[in-house]
């Protein structure tokens, strides 16, 4: 029979963070709600940690710590485990934390990066995305959105940290927007619509219309993929599309949906009209070389798509 874990009362006071833990915003709202949570019940799950000295550093449990030390209390329940090696410890941080919903991605990137490099240290080879997603406990998916937040200038490393420790109902900027800036100004750089320098005032200006609130959606960029690729098609000019980029770095009012409106929105609709109407022959094709006879709904519905055809070529 498993014997179970130990529970020990420590004082706060000589317990520490933990130094390689992600989570480094404490939202004051939650922290309040956990606050009086644990002074109307006290703390039901214990800490753990392990000794180092005459201390102990805290591997789960931060804000139940941070909140008993807010409270004044003398006592907090901990169970004590070995001491982990640093690349360890930093694998346990990401284990005991992941399934959390709440982490923030900025700092867990920030983290990745410690991982990355004491694996490296270690093992005097830098890990693959395949190991180090099993170091971090997470998927290669979440490793490679984490490293796009790595490769970020510094700038926006600092902007998105200071608004993270906002309160959620008063930050302007958020993640997930700078990354879709920053792919979309990628995407117009693959094209030649801009070059490097304008690939940066691309993204300086979409984050910026984000901060004000001139664009409020956060998918809203990837408008500008699609004059990219409008351009790759030879359906709209470098010209046209490097005329529209200009106007949205240059005039701080000039949203997204604009630029779309005056570049690739016919253009852009009649591509996925075409693309339907590719797949429709292709399906009727298949239904007559298979034999099938139209049932009397397909008849009915190809009738009506056919005397809608008649009028849409008509009236063009």
């Amino acid at each position: 029979m498993k014997k179970e874990a130990e529970v020990t009362l420590i004082d706060p006071h000589k317990l520490d963070r933990n130094r390689d833990n992600p989570r480094l915003i404490f939202r004051e709202e939650d922290m309040l709600a956990l606050q009086e949570s644990i002074s109307d019940q006290g703390i039901l799950v214990p800490l753990t940690v392990f000794a180092e000295r005459s201390r102990y550093r805290i591997l789960d449990g931060e804000r139940r710590w941070l909140s008993a030390l807010k409270l004044g209390m003398s006592r907090v329940p901990v169970i004590i485990q070995a001491k982990p090696e640093r690349l360890t410890n930093i694998m346990m941080m990401f284990a005991i934390h992941h399934a959390r919903t709440d982490w923030d991605p900025l700092p867990t990137a920030l983290k990745l990066r410690e991982l990355e490099v004491e694996f490296e240290r270690r093992h005097k080879k830098k890990p693959t995305e395949k190991e180090l997603a099993g170091l971090a406990s997470m998927s290669r998916g979440e490793i490679r959105r984490l490293k796009k937040l790595l490769n970020l200038p510094e700038t926006y490393h600092t902007q998105l940290l200071k608004e993270l420790r906002k309160p959620r109902s008063e930050q302007l900027l958020t993640v997930d927007q700078v990354l879709e800036a920053t792919n979309a100004a990628l995407a117009l750089r693959k094209r030649a619509i801009v070059d490097e320098k304008g690939e940066d005032q691309v993204r300086r200006a979409i984050v910026e219309k984000f901060r004000t609130g001139v664009i409020n959606n956060t998918v809203a960029p990837r408008k500008l993929s699609k004059i990219a690729r409008a351009v790759q098609r030879k359906e709209l000019s470098l010209s046209a599309a490097r005329q529209v980029v200009t106007k949205l770095v240059d005039k701080p009012s000039y949203t997204l949906d604009d630029a779309f409106r005056d570049s690739v929105e016919q253009l852009d609709f009649e591509h996925s009209l075409t693309t339907l109407i590719d797949r429709i022959q292709k399906q009727l094709i298949t239904h007559q070389e298979m034999g099938f006879k139209p049932g009397p709904t397909t008849r009915s519905s190809l009738s009506h798509l056919a005397n809608l055809i008649r009028s849409f070529l008509h009236n063009r």
